[in-house]
């Protein structure tokens, strides 16, 4: 049995040992972008690899050009995998302290990249500390393995193809951002406030419980369907500030079998790059 979308701390707590298990640790706070790491040094689940958002899970800002975490290249990012010891062999899974925010980034970058046994841990780490689970502190290291990567350019839609296909009735366009954010009234983060015209409202916050875990798949499939109205999942595309949360929404919604949607992965900080580009509020 391998895992696709998410993983319970009951079922990892099995697998600790498994050479064949890769854990990465995704804590990441966007006020303080070291504060992840060194609390990953300070406890950590066994065998866990730190991954850092902004060094090791985006490539490098062009002012201007991209938006606050553009993808690494193709052969970056599959040399850091395998580095990480990830081969087609490897169950891994991704954990965080923010509702999978972070760690869905990296689900959906070994997606991208054609590696389907990737899972959030349910939960994150907050659940693992809650049930007195093992932990370990320090930095631990895994042996490098031969990772091959294999493209899915249709998880992916560029800008141009924001502005040239989405005001179709037939496409979607979700903004998973925090609703002051969509609609302009809060910006704490990027230099202009509003959203992409047309995208829909679809705040990732909205897929968890009060302990961080999804909620039960009913009800996110309730939520998705209202969204979606009937469009097709690979119809449909999500995007929040810098193409990292809006992974969660993707998530989710492949959680509950609805198939898998696109990520604009340059999103609202790298849409408002250029002044031509309209903005609403």
């Amino acid at each position: 049995m391998i895992y696709t979308t998410l993983i319970s701390t009951t079922e990892l707590a099995q697998h600790l040992t498994n050479p064949d298990w890769a854990i990465f640790d995704c804590r990441f706070s966007l006020a303080d972008p070291e504060r992840g790491r060194r609390d990953y040094a300070q406890a950590h689940i066994p065998g866990a690899i730190y991954a850092h958002l902004n060094e090791d899970l985006a490539g490098p800002i062009i002012p201007g050009v991209t938006g606050r975490h553009p993808l690494p290249t193709i052969d970056s990012a599959s040399d850091k995998f395998a580095e990480w010891g990830i081969d087609d062999r490897v169950q891994v899974v991704v954990s965080d302290d923010a509702g999978g925010a972070f760690a869905a980034r990296m689900w959906w970058m070994l997606r991208w990249l054609g590696h389907e046994a990737v899972a959030v841990l349910d939960g994150g780490w907050p659940k693992w500390q809650s049930e007195g689970r093992e932990t370990r502190e320090g930095i631990a290291v895994r042996s490098s393995r031969r990772f091959v990567p294999h493209p899915r350019s249709d998880l992916l839609i560029s800008t141009e193809e924001v502005e040239d296909t989405l005001p179709a009735a037939s496409r979607k366009l979700f903004d998973s951002r925090t609703g002051e954010r969509y609609r302009g009234e809060n910006e704490p983060i990027d230099p202009i406030a509003g959203h992409i015209p047309g995208a829909i409202s679809a705040p990732y916050p909205d897929n968890l419980n009060p302990d961080g875990t999804l909620r039960p798949i009913e009800e996110l499939r309730l939520r998705f369907a209202v969204l979606l109205r009937g469009t097709p999942a690979n119809h449909t595309a999500f995007y929040c500030g810098s193409g990292v949360t809006a992974a969660q929404n993707i998530l989710a919604l492949k959680h509950v079998g609805l198939g898998d949607a696109k990520l604009y992965a340059g999103s609202w900080s790298e849409w408002i790059t250029n002044p031509q580009r309209p903005i609403e509020k």
